[in-house]
């Protein structure tokens, strides 16, 4: 356990923080936040705790835990996206998206390329500084992703999209919309996947599991192999991908679409 003074506490009484918590790190120095104005339901007091309440999803390049964020009678609750070190995941075929990609400081670049142990560190930070970059630039243009909280080093704290009930909210591929509800999440695909076109970028692995259905929203999520579609030779073959599985996915549940026409409706957004 941690002791220290709470700023709610009165003097003489130290506030001890439980194993499972930790200081909010928001706004120090080192720390990378998201786009201005901030939501309004975002806590960034100094002295707000942070809870651990468990892992609401496990992949093979990265944990998502559940994080609540507290400061006096206020709380919410946030999703923490922790990458690992590439020894300690597997992306497949992280050459195809990072083709394009340059490290800024070469020594950064020279590690990554020789695969030292300090180059794998540097990688993971790359996935996660990709992704918090691609969510602040979508956000801010009001693309339907997680708001992103804040960077810390590996760890991306973001909006935890949530229900009606305010449980998780569930992937599409999970879903059963009826045609009215289908045909309101193609239109809002579409404009997700030419809000990402107009930066000249695509998603790299768009599926139905890698979007989530709240409501009427659709929410495109895990955007860290975002691919360049002009300066990586494999992006016009990752954005026909991501067409061709979407159109699969609507195509099945009874709303029939070509994902050679989204594929040219996608290109004359980027260019």
């Amino acid at each position: 356990m941690t002791t220290s003074t709470f700023p709610f506490d009165t003097p003489n009484e130290p506030f001890t923080l439980a194993e499972d918590q930790r200081w909010s790190r928001y706004g120090e120095p080192g720390i990378l936040t998201g786009p201005e104005p901030a939501p309004q339901w975002l806590i960034t007091d100094d002295g707000a705790i942070e809870t651990e309440l468990g892992t609401l999803k496990s992949g093979k390049e990265a944990d998502v835990d559940l994080l609540e964020r507290t400061a006096g009678a206020r709380t919410h609750l946030l999703a923490a996206k922790r990458y690992r070190s590439r020894e300690h995941r597997d992306f497949h075929r992280d050459s195809v998206y990072t083709d394009g990609r340059r490290e800024r400081r070469s020594r950064d670049q020279r590690a990554v390329t020789r695969g030292t142990r300090y180059g794998r560190a540097v990688q993971a930070g790359q996935w996660a500084g990709t992704e918090f970059s691609v969510l602040c630039d979508l956000a801010a243009a009001g693309a339907p992703v997680p708001y992103p909280v804040q960077l810390d080093g590996t760890e991306i704290l973001m909006e935890l999209v949530t229900d009606v009930t305010g449980d998780p909210a569930p992937r599409l591929a999970a879903t059963r919309p009826d045609p009215e509800l289908l045909a309101h999440y193609w239109d809002e695909l579409r404009r997700a996947m030419r809000i990402l076109a107009s930066r000249q970028l695509a998603h790299g692995d768009l599926s139905p599991y890698n979007v989530l259905a709240t409501g009427e929203r659709l929410v495109v999520i895990d955007v860290p192999q975002v691919v360049d579609l002009v300066a990586n030779p494999h992006g016009i073959e990752m954005l026909s991908r991501d067409c061709r599985t979407m159109c699969s996915w609507f195509t099945a549940r009874g709303l029939g679409q070509d994902p050679d026409v989204l594929l040219a409706e996608m290109i004359s957004f980027a260019w």
